[in-house]
């Protein structure tokens, strides 16, 4: 019933992370089961398929298996499955509500799909840097199931005329071919305004090639582009993607949320949260987490593992000093 080509076919495909091609495999099996009598086989073979497609678009299964990038591509991004869950990153209400729905969406493809809809896959995050952007990103691969491939644009944006688009082509092509959440940050490198003062043929012709392949994606992939600077965004950029999220500093209860989970081992009921609120919605959250990590190393090596506010105040405004005016 099955031969041994089948067999290596199959352990290749498992081995390249090709999910496709192994249940594709599975399939013409099953055929061949049918073929030979053995319908019961067959039948098993194909709700096991079945099965595996419907957890895979609604992402209650195991992860996507992560397939490395090979030749070019594997110097045009960076592949990783995060641990970062979604809860483990502090947001605004609101913007946690929008996000939370994105997954919620994803769980439910056929239900959608039911009404001819599908779910949003392309996303612009902006704001100042340390704010959450990356830290969504990676939560939102991980609560989807799925491997978070980042984009090195310092390797995709060269000087040589047509190089970048070809580069941006293998990206894409990717897309389609493994499933996964591509986090282009500092999109501005790629998307900034036609318009600037500086743009030269080479910049226009990035953003113009950049622009119609997000504009022709068809893929399952997530797409998340991130920008400190949206001012400098090409106007035509924000109607390529179905949803735009700002992010901001957090404020004084959403810095003491950061705190608290980045120092979840020290006794915090004694903490002054008055004279820390001074301090930390004037930093990202980034720079908060910095803060917290120094204040209990602190704790540990000056303090017999005690932290006082004092401990944290005094880490909270070394990191405000080092901000630029």
């Amino acid at each position: 019933m099955t031969n041994a080509k089948q067999i290596i076919a199959m352990i290749r495909s498992h081995a390249a992370g090709d999910s496709r091609q192994f249940l594709s495999i599975a399939e013409h099996i099953a055929s061949d089961a049918d073929k030979s009598g053995k319908t019961k086989v067959a039948t098993e073979i194909r709700d096991a398929v079945t099965k595996i497609r419907d957890r895979a678009d609604g992402n209650g299964g195991a992860p996507i298996p992560l397939s490395t990038p090979r030749g070019e591509l594997a110097g045009l991004v960076k592949a990783s499955y995060p641990e970062i869950r979604l809860s483990d990153v502090v947001l605004a209400d609101d913007l946690r509500q929008r996000i939370e729905r994105l997954v919620r969406e994803h769980g439910s493809i056929s239900a959608l799909k039911e009404h001819g809809l599908k779910p949003s896959r392309k996303f612009l995050f902006s704001g100042p840097p340390g704010t959450g952007k990356g830290m969504t990103a990676a939560a939102l691969a991980k609560e989807l199931n799925l491997p978070l491939y980042t984009i090195m644009l310092d390797s995709v944006i060269t000087k040589y005329m047509g190089e970048t688009a070809a580069k941006l082509r293998l990206i894409f092509d990717a897309m389609n071919a493994t499933r996964a959440v591509y986090f282009f940050d500092e999109v501005d490198a790629l998307a900034a305004s036609r318009s600037a003062e500086n743009d030269i043929g080479e910049a226009r012709r990035m953003l113009n090639s950049f622009l119609q392949f997000l504009e022709d994606d068809e893929s399952r992939s997530v797409i998340i582009a991130a920008t400190n600077h949206r001012s400098l965004l090409d106007a035509a950029l924000f109607r390529r993607f179905h949803s735009a999220f700002v992010y901001s500093k957090p404020s004084a209860e959403e810095a003491r949320r950061v705190l608290r989970n980045n120092l979840p081992t020290f006794d915090l009921s004694g903490m002054e949260w008055p004279k820390i609120d001074q301090l930390s919605p004037k930093l990202s959250q980034a720079d908060i987490k910095a803060a917290a990590e120094e204040a209990g190393r602190a704790a540990v090596l000056d303090n017999h593992g005690v932290l006082t506010t004092e401990l944290l105040f005094r880490a909270l405004q070394d990191r405000a000093n080092i901000q630029p005016n």
